[in-house]
């Protein structure tokens, strides 16, 4: 699949992955100088990119693992989506999970980009749904410890 992309300036980065079988593509920062975000803070971040992802797509905006773990920084939507329509520039909402201040410099690798196909669904009201074996039970109710 080839996906379209515009770079609307001339410090933007194309997205590219770490390894020849890697299933994100790194984002970039496109800012002009350094930014930093304090604990508990989220900034939006440009990358200077716009695309045409093809419909029945969208882009997931996903967290880099080492820069999450390392420095505390993850999408503050934990993933952002960019639907097919969308043609204005990707941006990520980059929240500071840590106790310090850290800062973002310009080209720096934020997020990645992951394409995913999506079913197309529509939705009809009922006043019963079929049962099953877990029923109702949720947030946990399915887990056992290892000393159960």
């Amino acid at each position: 699949m080839i996906i379209e992309i515009k770079k609307l300036t001339e410090t933007a980065m194309l997205p590219t992955r770490g390894s020849a079988f890697a299933a994100g593509y790194d984002l970039c920062a496109d800012i002009s100088s350094e930014l930093n975000i304090a604990p508990g803070e989220t900034k939006l971040i440009g990358t200077g990119l716009a695309a045409a992802i093809p419909t029945g797509y969208f882009g997931g905006i996903y967290a880099r693992s080492g820069l999450s773990a390392k420095e505390g920084l993850r999408p503050a939507n934990c993933v952002g989506v960019i639907d097919s329509d969308y043609r204005g520039e990707i941006k990520v909402a980059l929240h500071n999970d840590s106790d310090k201040e850290r800062t973002v410099v310009p080209g720096q690798r934020i997020a990645q980009l992951i394409i995913q196909a999506f079913e197309e669904v529509s939705f009809k009201e009922t006043d019963t749904l079929s049962d099953t074996e877990r029923g109702e039970g949720g947030y946990g109710s399915t887990g056992k410890t290892e000393r159960e």
